[in-house]
């Protein structure tokens, strides 16, 4: 567990980020991670009181800001009918409900972790960040970052139309995840992101001929296939780098057949 010397409830982004400019000083949202560490911080700045956990909705886009909690972005009506559940399904087996009522967008999406399902999901929808001082960047882009000093306000998903699904393996329930798949289909556009491979997750972009081939098993057998080979994998207590190539294969089959389920559905209700 860490410590700190000073806390401050800042009254605004600029105070908070210029507190953040130096080293020992550090933001905090949920803590669930952060306490898991050791050390000292010198002053611990809470944004808590800037109305930052907020979910905004427009014709155009969902603004969720960086206090929000998973458990928010979990039981959002909106948000997991435009996702097609695929947010539900992502962030329902971290933990516990109490644990997902503490956790934040914000820490999950700035810490970039090999392991999250929030980072996974969310790249494979067209969303972006909006940081305080660098403005709005493509998550795709923003999770090859380094990480710096500046404050994640918000992050955006607009509401281009499409069709997602998410899939991922755990060896217990709770447990985080030996690997994470998510895919989103655009009208001209096959969007696969993999994460717990066990770096960050990476999206991959399916070329036009094979992501336009009506969708059957084979199909999407190929296009799990043609992921994995885009993609480098490592080992780790949870699993070795090889099953996660295999595992790739295999939920991206999975979360496309998905997909066309979705399509199906859609048309039924018409």
């Amino acid at each position: 567990m860490f410590s700190a010397a000073n806390y401050i409830k800042v009254k605004s982004l600029e105070e908070a980020w210029q507190l953040n400019q130096k080293r020992s000083n550090k933001i905090i949202g949920g803590m669930l991670w952060m306490k898991m560490g050791k050390g000292r911080i010198q002053t611990a700045i809470d944004l808590s009181g800037l109305e930052l956990d907020r979910i905004e909705e427009t014709d155009e886009y969902f603004k969720i800001g960086c206090m929000a909690t998973l458990r928010m972005i979990e039981t959002h009506p909106e948000l997991n009918r435009y996702t097609s559940g695929a947010v539900r399904e992502a962030v329902k087996n971290i933990v516990g409900v109490q644990f997902r009522n503490l956790a934040t967008v914000g820490g999950s999406i700035f810490g970039r972790y090999g392991f999250s399902d929030v980072l996974t999901v969310l790249m494979a929808a067209d969303s972006s960040v909006e940081l305080y001082k660098r403005g709005i960047i493509p998550l795709r882009e923003f999770a090859e970052m380094k990480y710096d000093n500046d404050i994640l306000v918000s992050v955006i998903v607009r509401k281009t139309p499409a069709r997602f699904s998410y899939m991922s393996v755990r060896n217990s329930k709770t447990d985080f995840p030996v690997l994470t798949c998510a895919a989103a289909r655009y009208e001209n556009e096959l969007i696969l992101s993999v994460g717990a491979r066990p770096s960050r997750a990476k999206a991959v972009s399916v070329p036009e001929e094979l992501a336009n081939k009506m969708m059957n098993e084979d199909t999407a057998a190929e296009i799990g296939r043609y992921a994995a080979s885009q993609l480098s994998f490592g080992s780790n207590l949870r699993a070795s780098g090889a099953y996660r190539r295999h595992l790739t294969e295999v939920l991206v089959k999975r979360a496309c057949m998905k997909l066309a389920e979705n399509g199906e559905e859609e048309k039924s209700c018409l």
